[in-house]
């Protein structure tokens, strides 16, 4: 029951949804940059939402399968294949012994998610199997996939009827409500950090109007932007506190920086945003270069966009009950 990495691909890891509850102790919670296509890939092959996924950057890896798996790709459009033949986004697929899974070129989006029935066979650390790369721990060996590395599957699909099995997953129907989907949006909403009164109301008018490209020094730490800089109405010095996953930080140089999964525990500058988490799949789907713009939305808008977000997770949940059955 094990996957051959016969390319590891620019940066492929191990995620779930993250180390919390160990912030207090320097680690940070990491975790997969696009929650969203993580859990919905887990959901397709009949896993809980926690199960870890790999995580796939922009150039995807080439895998050998040496034994039979349903495997699920979500998030960025990568154009992945199963032996050469284009296989679809969003769909719970059979892949049999001597298969091989590769990517082609990148049409949408940065990552993509792959989820195996089952998950894979990793340790937890920390209640996470989690890879947090620069601590070196968590996933596999606590670091990115590397050439010849084996993986072991957690579920045995070698009793099961592969053909009839493969026929009756591609007949259940799946419908991805729009929330969970990926459809451009013009802006990314965002309410009003709790040190948004330190900025000069010119420097928020920016920050809610004007434009930002991702820079190049942007990665599953941090998004550092740049554009209009954002000034604070006087030198002012803040006490670190907890960070989370989306504010939005601004340093001493005005440039602000979105804080993404794998964020300092701790920091100490000044907050303008936080962006709505309903739209942070948005960020992490982007590439350093792309432009990003923000509109201001309230808190309370922002949950009840998250709340929709929840629902539209269950109610496909429930939907997916047949698919869950087929394993069982």
């Amino acid at each position: 029951m094990s996957i051959l990495v016969v390319k590891p691909g620019m940066l492929s890891s191990f995620q779930d949804l993250g180390r919390t509850g160990y912030q207090h102790l320097g680690v940070p919670v990491g975790g997969a940059m696009d929650s969203r296509a993580h859990r919905l890939a887990n959901l397709l092959v009949g896993n809980d939402e926690n199960e870890a996924t790999l995580e796939i950057t922009l150039t995807g890896p080439t895998l050998r399968f040496d034994a039979p798996a349903c495997i699920a790709i979500c998030g960025a459009q990568l154009n992945p294949t199963l032996n050469k033949e284009p296989i679809p986004n969003n769909r719970p697929l059979i892949v049999r012994r001597g298969d091989v899974l590769a990517f082609g070129a990148r049409a949408a989006g940065l990552r993509a998610y792959i989820a195996w029935h089952g998950g894979m066979a990793l340790p937890p650390i920390m209640a996470s199997r989690s890879t947090y790369l620069r601590g070196g721990f968590g996933g596999f060996h606590g670091r990115a996939l590397r050439k010849d590395d084996t993986l072991t599957l957690n579920a045995d699909l070698q009793d099961h009827n592969l053909d009839e099995l493969a026929d009756k997953l591609w007949q259940i129907k799946i419908y991805l409500p729009a929330i969970l989907g990926m459809n451009p949006r013009p802006a990314i909403r965002a309410v009003r950090g709790a040190h948004a009164a330190l900025f000069t109301d010119d420097s928020i008018q920016d920050f809610f109007s004007g434009e930002y490209q991702i820079s190049p020094q942007s990665e599953r730490m941090g998004y550092r932007l740049q554009g209009a800089q954002l000034k604070l109405l006087s030198a002012t010095q803040l006490l670190s506190e907890a960070t989370s996953f989306g504010s939005v930080q601004v340093p001493a140089d005005g440039n602000p920086i979105i804080l993404m999964a794998d964020r300092q525990t701790t920091g100490g500058y000044a907050k303008i945003a936080h962006i709505a988490a309903v739209d942070l799949p948005f960020i992490a789907q982007s590439m350093p270069g792309e432009m990003l713009r923000f509109m201001e939305v309230s808190l309370e808008q922002a949950q009840k966009l998250d709340g929709q977000h929840e629902d539209a997770f269950a109610r496909l949940g429930l939907s997916l009950a047949p698919l869950r059955e087929l394993f069982a």
